[in-house]
Order: structure tokens, then sequence, then C-alpha cells
């Protein structure tokens, strides 16, 4: 993809003041996309803010859900690209409010998609499913061939979406593509019931960090920035319509269990705290971890990254954040 390929280019991004939407928005404006971006809540701390992004970029405000502002979006920006990352993304907000999660995952995807196939711009669309659309399984690495069997709230609802998504493409010709990734993590995560910005948090607040499981689950952790690469690699890769329908798995192909994951956190902060183990997650898949070996065969993506340095680059943005030196 050239420095050049998303320039004058008219992009939909819902999600875009999430963590992965913060981020890859920025990049588009910063590459000379036109952006338009859905934003339901205003969260002033959100990177897009934070960044000055929001200033660069059209805003609608709206829900993913709301089908009639979906089509009118599209139609009045003349939108020729979409990456559908609008959801919510917390495991144990799903379990306790399961209907909101599938509102926002599910029937949000099949309102995006439907106004994206009566919109005639329309000329790709990503939209983002996860790991947990696997649900749990015994042979790991997950491949793109693994069924979809979520079962508990949050797994279901992406398992849904990622359905969804396959069906509109199969019945309908949408240009459609499906990611599956791990648990990001990167600078600008404001929900700090997750593992990375939470011990961050804690040690830089001198008190111990909290690892809600037993720390033995294995989660395959991907770099915010990373994955902003590889959603715009598949993006410019969907100019051919031979990937068309596909999903693909996006994951530096690490297994790291929590508790070394917090540990490795620990060392690039230089602390010597202990972590608070609760046991108390519910709900959740004990191992996950995935297999790019697709999108490295079909779209020549190859990541090279440190974990290491990528979680310095992240510790240095909490401390910058809570330093006030962003606002």
């Amino acid at each position: 993809m050239t420095t050049n390929y998303w320039r004058h280019k008219n992009v939909f991004v819902t999600g875009c003041s999430g963590l992965l939407g913060s981020w890859l928005t920025k990049r588009l404006v910063d590459e000379g996309a036109n952006v338009t971006g859905l934003i339901r809540d205003v969260t002033p701390d959100s990177y897009l803010y934070l960044s000055g992004t929001d200033r660069r970029i059209n805003v609608v405000n709206g829900a993913v859900e709301d089908y009639l502002l979906l089509e009118r979006a599209l139609g009045e920006y003349e939108v020729d690209t979409i990456f559908h990352l609008a959801a919510q993304t917390i495991v144990g907000i799903a379990n306790r409010n399961p209907l909101s999660t599938f509102e926002s995952n599910i029937k949000g995807t099949w309102c995006l998609l439907e106004a994206a196939r009566r919109s005639p711009t329309i000329k790709k669309a990503v939209v983002a499913s996860s790991d947990k659309a696997y649900g749990r399984q015994e042979t790991l690495p997950y491949t793109e061939e693994a069924p979809l069997i979520g079962q508990h709230p949050y797994d279901v609802s992406k398992s849904c979406a990622d359905l969804i998504a396959k069906s509109y493409f199969l019945s309908f010709s949408l240009p459609v593509c499906v990611t599956r990734c791990g648990n990001f993590y990167g600078g600008g995560d404001l929900n700090f019931n997750r593992l990375v910005p939470g011990t961050i948090r804690s040690v830089l607040s001198g008190e111990p960090p909290v690892i809600r499981s037993d720390g033995s689950y294995v989660r395959d952790y991907f770099y915010v920035e990373d994955a902003v690469d590889a959603y715009l690699h598949l993006a410019a890769a969907m100019d051919d319509p031979a990937i068309h329908g596909e999903a693909f798995n996006f994951s530096n192909e690490l297994q790291i269990s929590v508790s070394d994951m917090t540990k490795r956190i620990l060392e690039v902060m230089g602390s010597d705290l202990k972590p608070k183990i609760l046991a108390e997650a519910k709900n959740e898949i004990p191992h996950q971890y995935l297999s790019a070996a697709k999108a490295k065969r079909l779209l020549g993506w190859r990541l090279e990254s440190d974990l290491a340095a990528n979680l310095e680059k992240t510790v240095a943005w909490y401390k910058a954040y809570f330093d006030g030196d962003l606002r």
C-alpha cells in the first residue's frame, strides 16, 4: 500500500472513539482520508479527543443500532469504505448487561450492513469480530476454519455478528471481510478493568496490580498500532474481490498467560509489587490464541513487533496521561 492510498477516500468508522477506533481514525486522517466517525457517547479522555483527531473528521452522533441514521450518513458522505468497530467490548459488562451488548454487537452489525447493502457507493466493509467468536475449543491455535461456537453473552454476540457479515456476502455479494483479533492493548485504553491499563495504573499509584482470574488464562495480546496496520492492510487488499467474504485472524502468535503479561509489565516499569490474584473471573475462556497463517498467505501480511518495546510505549503513554501532559 502506498502512502497515498487513502488520500481523498471517503471512510466511515463506527466506534471511532474507542481504543482501536481512535488510533485507526487518526492514521486515516494523517494519510489524507476524508473520515466520518460515528460517536454515541462523548468521552473527553478518548485518544480521539486527546489527539485532536475529532476536529479533523465529520462527526455523526448516534448509535450503531439506528438504521436510518446509518443509511443517511453513508449516503450523504458518499462513503466508499467502512470500518465497523463499534461494540460493547467488555466481557464483565456483557455478563451484567447482555441485552445492551446484543443490541450494539448484533443488531448494530445487521443495521450497518443493511445500510451498506443499500448504498451504491460502498466498495468495501471491514467488520471487527474477535477471537471470542470461536468460543471455547480444544484445538489451538484457532484457525479461520474453526466453528463459531460462542456460549456466553459476549462470545455469542461476536459469533452472531461474524455470521451475519458472512451472510451479507453470500446472500447479497456485499464486499465485506471480517477480522478476528485477540486482546488489544496500547495507550488510550481507558477500560481499567482490563489487564494492561489496570496494571499500569496500579503501579503508577503504588498499589498491587489486580488479576481477576487465577492468572493461568492464556491470551493473544495485540498492540493497537499493529492492529491499525493490519486493518489498513486488509482494506487495501480488498481491491481484489477474490478475498471478499473471508475472515482473517491477526496475531503476533505469542501465547502469554495473564500472570506472565503482568510480570512483563512490572519488569518494564521496574516495579517489585506483587499482584493480587482474585480468581473471580466468570464466563471467560481459559485458553485462546490465534494462527495468522491465512493472513500471511493470502494477504502477504507480516508483523514485525516487539512486545517489550510496545509495552514501553504503552507505559509512556499512561505516564503522560496521568501527568496531564496529553490534555
